[in-house]
């Protein structure tokens, strides 16, 4: 197995790091980088460096964002076999507009959505077009070469969000499901589902995993997954409990809530965060409201001293009422 770096030039996650498997009869590759020229090209150098032919390879993608399928269409040859996941399909094939409008009920800036659009990055470098999928399932098995892989769907970070697992090799690939230097953005723009609640689900089954090597999708590998993993819950606590703390001043929609919020990035103010960064960190604070709220309808003797009284009021329209959560908490 080999890792080719690919840059993602002006993303903070600087690059991605894509593995590459060489087998008998067919190779593997395992997440693609940006469709962009920058990324194209490492990814022709590294391939060309370790004698990979792509007329035998096949491709494999965690999930669906861009800086993991933005070159599937210019890799993949004739006869490659690319496989994907049913959510995240799904998912790409449903367009921004609700995502926007979803944005935008929540009190993101309707004077800032196109820019925030147009910079982002699922939507300037994704595919040319989408090729034929090969869908592959939750402890589906993948073979190549020396590895033989389970699949494990790890929902959070994306909606079919997918793992391959070694066993015997004890070796895990983890896209994006657990980062070492950083956290991977968790983020809603939806109406439906709790994905904080699915990846806090995933973190706990891949704990238990038996893992010597974590091979993620960006930055440095991690050997001690569960200490990893033990480090990615406190953070999402806490997440958790600086929003409870903004909101006792009062009911506040997610946009606000996300630029009193703490960020791990080099800008003085919120006003200086680029337009996307204010978008992935808006969706963070809607995941985390959304996790509160379920928390908080589901197990409310956790919240004795907190009393929620209210929640999604815009308009009679069922489905813009559920994008604004607004809560009052006494006590």
């Amino acid at each position: 197995m080999y890792t080719i770096e690919i840059p993602l030039p002006g993303n903070p996650l600087k690059a991605l790091n894509s593995y590459v498997i060489k087998g008998t009869d067919r190779n593997l590759i395992i997440d693609t980088g940006f469709n962009r020229n920058e990324c194209f090209e490492a990814m022709q150098a590294g391939l060309k460096e370790i004698g990979v032919d792509l007329d035998r390879t096949d491709i494999f993608l965690t999930h669906l964002h861009a800086d993991h399928t933005g070159l599937v269409s210019r890799l993949a040859a004739k006869d490659s076999i690319v496989y994907f996941n049913e959510p995240d399909l799904t998912d790409s094939k449903s367009g921004w507009d609700k995502m926007l409008a979803y944005a935008v009920a929540n009190g993101f800036p309707e004077d800032q959505l196109e820019a925030a659009f147009k910079n982002h990055p699922g939507y300037k470098y994704s595919p040319e077009k989408m090729p034929d999928y090969t869908i592959l399932k939750d402890n589906d098995k993948l073979d190549i070469g020396a590895y033989h892989f389970t699949c494990i769907q790890t929902p959070g970070h994306t909606r079919g969000h997918m793992c391959l697992y070694d066993s015997a090799k004890r070796l895990f690939i983890a896209g994006d499901h657990i980062l070492n230097d950083i956290t991977p953005n968790i983020a809603c723009f939806s109406e439906y589902g709790d994905p904080l609640q699915d990846y806090l689900n995933s973190l706990n089954r891949i704990e238990k995993l038996d893992i010597d090597l974590v091979l993620p999708g960006h930055r440095s590998l991690i050997n001690n997954h569960r200490a990893r993993i033990e480090e990615l819950k406190i953070h999402h606590n806490q997440r958790v409990n600086e929003i409870l703390e903004i909101l006792k001043n009062g009911p506040k929609h997610a946009f606000r809530i996300a630029s009193l919020m703490k960020w791990n990035i080099t800008y003085k103010s919120w006003d200086m965060f680029p337009v996307s960064q204010k978008w992935f960190a808006t969706g963070e604070a809607i995941t985390h409201l959304r996790f509160l709220c379920m928390l908080i309808c589901y197990y409310p003797v956790f919240f004795p001293h907190r009393i929620f009284e209210e929640y999604l009021y815009l308009t009679q329209d069922f489905y813009k009422n559920s994008l604004i959560l607004q809560m009052h908490f006494s006590g």
